[in-house]
């Protein structure tokens, strides 16, 4: 394959969002590595007519009674132990090399390897999951799985979500320069919306979930 080929190929109709999405990737980064800095990367998902939820950057904490169906897609991807940044990553490269090739044995019209990208991209995240699940053991290491070793009582952060009643949404606190996401639910019931300042004042420890109110400043 000559460099133009792989120019034609990569820049196709069919592969040019993928390949662009994959060198942001590449220097979300070489950015991340020169410079030691994390950039908040959020999947934004309007899940019904009420509320949004925000996947961070980092890693999701699903409770394990949690009813709602993307939290259990989320956490069948093990993206509750695995970075999402790493995962996401790993999953777009998988993607784009199996559109490349696939376009470049096979040449297809543009609504069929428009069509095929989608099943290419389920196959991605399984054979990602599967790819990082040696890797699990590392990941509960040097993750915020194990959230009880810190005192959240009386911390401040940020929703990610809008929660209301007891709906279960998610809260972005930092651990001195370190982003945590927990899982939140409004101490009153009353309606807080994402983006909302917000403090910790209760917890159920054994389940992971955390009371929170709208913070008071003076």
């Amino acid at each position: 394959m000559t460099f133009q080929e792989f120019l034609n190929v990569a820049f196709s109709p069919v592969n040019t969002v993928l390949t662009v999405l994959l060198g942001l990737s590449v220097i979300y980064w070489l950015f991340t590595i020169l410079t030691g800095l994390d950039i908040d990367v959020g999947i934004h998902s309007d899940l019904d007519a009420d509320a949004d939820i925000d996947v961070p950057d980092g890693h999701v904490h699903t409770p394990d009674h949690d009813p709602s169906a993307w939290m259990h897609f989320l956490k069948f991807l093990n993206l509750d132990i695995v970075p999402i940044t790493y995962f996401l990553t790993l999953s777009l490269l998988i993607t784009w090399l199996g559109s490349f090739y696939l376009n470049y044995f096979i040449p297809l019209p543009t609504w069929a390897g428009i069509l095929i990208i989608f099943p290419l991209m389920i196959g991605g995240m399984l054979l990602t999951k599967i790819i990082l699940k040696p890797l699990n053991p590392f990941f509960k290491e040097i993750n915020h799985k194990g959230e009880l070793s810190y005192a959240f009582l009386g911390r401040e952060g940020r929703l990610k979500s809008s929660i209301q009643d007891d709906k279960i949404g998610m809260m972005e606190v930092f651990i001195g320069s370190d982003p945590m996401t927990l899982m939140v639910r409004s101490k009153d019931g009353s309606r807080l919306e994402h983006g909302t300042r917000v403090m910790i004042v209760d917890e159920e420890p054994e389940k992971r979930i955390y009371y929170v109110q709208k913070s008071i400043r003076y």
